[in-house]
């Protein structure tokens, strides 16, 4: 009878610790601070992009929305910024982050092949921020997590699919991290960011150590694979044979709410574009307009590609043209730069030799303005 009224103290007091843990942890929250901590930049080598993986098992990698433990994995958390180096973020979606591509063939590592120097002989150094998902509010949350890393200088790689605004909350990394998107819309007054019902605040027993659970198994995984990425350099699963972007389409001229044929730039987050160089401050900041496939298949001529009726881009460019020249920022146009051959799975996602050209077509005109 003792040993069954000793066992059960036991457990009640177990229970009583577990419930106080959890009460404790909500009310304290330390997913912030765990997230900082990080085997990546210490015993395992930084990563060059974000952390991403719908297969991680194969890919080394894996998606998760802690944007602290992200960064803290990528090379840019390694410390000080070096004297000599002239720091360039490059923001983006999928395409800058590399689909199907490695590393050193993603944007930011060809560029750095290029050894650019600065306009003052610093050694210009360039960080994939890309990441996986089209939405400019996704692009502006990563800026904003990384401008304490002191950059010289954003590339904004972005396509008018980024635009839509039903789509800038659509990325689940903005569905996880609904405080940085409120607080961006302090920061940035944006009218149609008022709603923002959708993103819903994480309930009390959402921050408990059970509600947590699968974030914090998602962090220690993170650090697990990363063992294996430091072996293999492999972060993302690369397909012996993948499906091509389509090339034949439906004559559809359609472009997501758009009424067709009547370009409205209100239904479209160009705002966030002069948030961009707000928060740029004294960084400058060059607006990229990515290359695009061009189709030649089936009703090519009602659509350059699947995400866009042609008179829907060409409107998007005569209008981004103009709001650049009287905004006064640096706006590049590469939109026609590649052939159809240069892309791979979507239409905007290019092959190696592809992202070569326009990184050196890139290089080429960052050295009319900021490096030689």
């Amino acid at each position: 009878m003792s040993d069954w009224k000793f066992l059960r103290n036991v457990l009640i007091k177990a229970l009583g610790l577990f419930i106080l843990f959890n009460l404790v942890f909500a009310l304290i929250n330390p997913m912030p601070l765990l997230g900082r901590l990080s085997l990546y930049n210490h015993l395992l080598p930084g990563r060059e992009r974000l952390p991403f993986g719908e297969e991680p098992q194969k890919a080394y990698n894996i998606s998760l929305y802690n944007m602290e433990a992200m960064f803290a994995s990528h090379e840019l958390a390694a410390g000080q910024k070096p004297t000599g180096e002239f720091r360039v973020f490059v923001l983006g979606d999928s395409s800058v982050w590399g689909t199907l591509l490695e590393p050193q063939q993603t944007l930011a590592g060809c560029l750095n092949d290029l050894q650019l120097q600065s306009k003052d002989g610093r050694q210009a150094v360039f960080y994939n921020l890309g990441y996986p998902t089209m939405s400019l509010t996704k692009d502006m949350v990563i800026l904003q997590e990384v401008r304490q890393h002191e950059p010289d200088l954003i590339l904004w790689p972005l396509t008018l699919e980024s635009l839509p605004l039903q789509k800038q909350l659509e990325s689940p990394l903005i569905a996880n991290n609904p405080d940085r998107v409120r607080h961006l819309q302090q920061v940035a007054g944006l009218s149609w960011l008022d709603d923002l019902t959708g993103l819903d605040d994480p309930s009390f027993y959402d921050r408990t150590i059970i509600g947590q659970r699968r974030n914090l198994a998602d962090m220690i995984r993170l650090q697990l694979y990363g063992f294996m990425y430091a072996a293999t350099g492999i972060d993302q699963v690369y397909p012996e044979s993948y499906e091509p972007a389509k090339r034949d389409f439906e004559p559809d001229d359609t472009f997501h709410d758009l009424e067709p044929q009547v370009f409205d730039p209100s239904a479209l987050a160009f705002d966030l574009l002069e948030t961009g160089s707000d928060l740029s401050a004294e960084v400058p900041l060059v607006i990229i307009n990515e290359p695009i496939l061009r189709a030649s298949g089936e009703n090519s001529d009602i659509r350059y590609n699947f995400f866009y009726p042609r008179w829907a881009y060409d409107a998007y460019r005569f209008y981004m043209i103009d709001l650049s020249e009287n905004a006064g920022w640096t706006y590049l146009d590469y939109w026609d730069l590649l052939p159809e051959s240069a892309f791979t799975n979507s239409a905007v996602h290019l092959t190696p030799g592809g992202t070569k050209l326009f990184a050196d077509q890139l290089a080429q005109d960052l050295q009319e303005f900021f490096l030689r």
